[in-house]
């Protein structure tokens, strides 16, 4: 084992990712997570790797780019993919888990490392862990506590750190949908009875949406703009687009069985929580309505008329950096390459792009251990790509904004479009890069 110890802050996606993929290397990796000594506005968990927001990790087609990530990501180990697939629910093409499984899976798999320290304490100033480490990795996330907010700000300066608004769904309990206005499916078949779908006529839909833009809403106790992450927007921001923006969003009624002539108006989707699914999630419905209002809402719906609402959709204010300015390539701090970033910090969305972070981090800080040149993965793979906007090689618009996997950004180099034939491609590169990584020649 080698003697040179590494500090990872933050037990999230990213840093559990990291840390797992550190110490597989050999190193010795000390864990820092404030759970359950202080939790977050969103954390509830006292484990690491705790999904805050939905339950699932997006598509697992290896033809589209989210499925395309996770096969990548497998080439190097992956422990968040790992414990995705060991504690899976069905969900039609996608990778969704059972939260408290998945969280457990990730828990114990570091504990279980005879080189990782999981350390239950709040790191107030990441400057005091300086002398201590030989690299120090921040993957804090999007809901860093204040004094760890003032110690960025400190060593990136205040202009460098940026926010946005996310939202999170409200669950119900099975026993309270009335199936008798409500079915199994899945959209185009993609999967059997993995959702419950909750069909709405004309009347019930114009209802529900009047409802939806017409709800009370938690205002932000900050004064400033809220900014929403386009991916996962609130429901009545999306309503408020236009009256049949949800009908081709999360309420389109495509592809679930129905014929011309009995197509249901709109359908609300709900996918399961756990494996036992007693617990269901209402797709896409993040919210900011008051409590009483969001009870309202979703009683509007038939078969959510006696609904036992068991968590209620929230809003969190999310933190990230503007990493092209503060970053270096081997994604260091430009005024202290002892300190690296990773994870949603640094502007990427979602939990599979936050485990990537989470890997391409660390290989710099085994690169950086080792003496290495830091080599990122090639252009053109889902990683290549997550890394190359995060360092402002890439960019999407006027101003940096967090973002997942998506097919623009395999159009940077001029292509038309996304193809199957770009995916095997990406694989085959990332083959040869991780496997010149492990063999040394990266």
């Amino acid at each position: 084992m080698n003697s040179r110890v590494v500090a990872v802050v933050g037990g999230g996606i990213s840093g559990c990712e990291c840390s797992f993929l550190i110490a597989s290397w050999g190193f010795r990796v000390d864990l820092y997570e404030m759970k359950p000594k202080r939790f977050s506005e969103a954390h509830k968990s006292e484990k690491l790797g705790e999904l805050v927001c939905s339950n699932s990790l997006k598509s697992k087609n290896p033809n589209s780019p989210q499925g395309l990530l996770k096969e990548e990501m497998k080439r190097f180990g992956s422990l968040i993919i790992e414990a995705a697939e060991n504690t899976a629910i069905p969900a039609g093409d996608s990778l969704s888990v059972d939260r408290d499984l998945f969280s457990e899976y990730i828990t114990n798999r570091l504990l279980s490392m005879e080189n990782v320290k999981v350390i239950r304490e709040e790191v107030l100033s990441f400057e005091d862990l300086f002398d201590k480490y030989d690299a120090i990795v921040i993957a804090t996330g999007p809901l860093t506590a204040p004094d760890s907010v003032a110690s960025l700000k400190r060593m990136i300066g205040n202009s460098d750190l940026l926010y946005f608004y996310d939202a999170i769904s409200p669950i119900v309990t099975f026993e309270s949908i009335d199936m008798s206005k409500a079915f199994f499916g899945s959209r185009y078949k993609k999967g059997g009875d993995d959702y419950i779908n909750c069909p709405l006529t004309e009347k019930e839909y114009k209802d529900l949406y009047d409802a939806i833009v017409n709800a009370e809403l938690i205002e932000s106790h900050i004064n400033e703009d809220l900014k929403f992450f386009e991916g996962c927007l609130p429901i009545e921001e999306i309503a408020r687009r236009g009256y049949k923006s949800l009908l081709f969003g999360p309420f389109k009624p495509v592809g679930l069985g129905f014929s011309k002539n009995d197509m249901a108006y709109g359908v609300v989707q709900l996918r399961a929580e756990n494996r036992a699914r007693t617990l269901y999630s209402i797709v896409s419905f993040q919210t900011r309505m008051k409590y009483g209002y969001q009870e309202k809402v979703l009683r509007m719906i038939p078969a959510l008329k006696n609904c036992e609402i068991v968590r209620y959709g929230q809003m969190h204010r999310n933190i990230y950096v503007d990493s092209p300015t503060v970053l270096s390539k081997d994604l260091t701090l430009k005024n202290n390459s002892k300190f690296f970033l990773t994870g949603t910090l640094t502007g990427v969305e979602g939990y599979t792009e936050a485990a990537a972070s989470g890997i391409i981090t660390a290989i710099s800080v085994v690169s950086y251990l080792k003496g290495r040149e830091f080599i990122p993965p090639p252009d053109m793979t889902a990683m290549g790509l997550l890394y190359r906007y995060v360092i402002g090689e890439i960019s999407m618009g006027r101003e940096f904004k967090p973002t997942n996997i998506n097919k623009g950004l395999f159009l940077h180099n001029g292509a038309k479009r996304y193809s199957e034939k770009m995916a095997y491609r990406a694989v085959r590169e990332i083959d040869r890069y991780s496997r010149a990584f492990y063999d040394g020649k990266s």
